[in-house]
């Protein structure tokens, strides 16, 4: 009896390489490490809401979940801040206006900015160790966000972030909401970038 190894080897070594290959693939990035500065560049808003949220949580605080009227005023105020190049919550006009003329009724808002920052990892820790801005995302009462990111490519800092958190008015009478700016009285902390 005689057996021909050669067809037996050559299908282990095709269920050998077809192993490594599977194992050599990559699990794709977590999109809050996700480059901003580039112009094809989009955002992942819903990871966005889950980090604020987690940290919220983890601090005793409730969830927030996205509102588009929020996100359009970060937007906003984020491509204001690009187009002018300057890195201030006036860039879009005075906070407590832009959050009256956003479309959300607010009791309670807040804001971060943010400049020089490439990933949304980079801007939340950014946020988090700075008292001021971590105040505002530990902002009692706020249940709804909005976070923009404007790529700028000629301008100092090549990224422009704006976070707004707020929570609904819910005495139904309209009024001016509670609003608070998150720029710190130093210069900010940028990214390593």
């Amino acid at each position: 009896m005689t057996f021909n190894i050669r067809p037996l080897g050559a299908a282990l070594l095709a269920g050998l390489l077809c192993a490594c290959a599977a194992v050599s693939e990559t699990p794709a990035e977590p999109t809050f490490y996700r480059s901003m500065a580039s112009a094809n560049a989009e955002l992942d808003a819903n990871a966005a809401a889950s980090m604020i949220s987690g940290y919220r949580r983890n601090n005793g605080l409730g969830q927030v979940v996205l509102d588009p009227a929020l996100t359009r005023a970060a937007e906003q105020q984020s491509q204001a801040m690009a187009r002018n190049n300057k890195f201030e919550h006036s860039a879009g006009g005075e906070f407590r206006d832009r959050i009256q003329n956003s479309g959300f009724n607010a009791g309670v808002a807040v804001e971060n900015i943010g400049a020089g920052y490439h990933t949304l990892a980079e801007a939340f820790s950014g946020w988090r160790d700075s008292p001021p801005h971590r105040a505002n995302m530990l902002k009692a009462g706020v249940t709804h966000m909005g976070i923009a990111a404007t790529y700028a490519p000629n301008s100092k800092y090549k990224v422009f972030w704006t976070l707004i958190l707020a929570g609904a008015d819910e005495s139904g009478a309209p009024g001016k909401p509670q609003v608070r700016g998150g720029t710190p009285k130093r210069p900010p902390v940028m990214g390593g970038r």
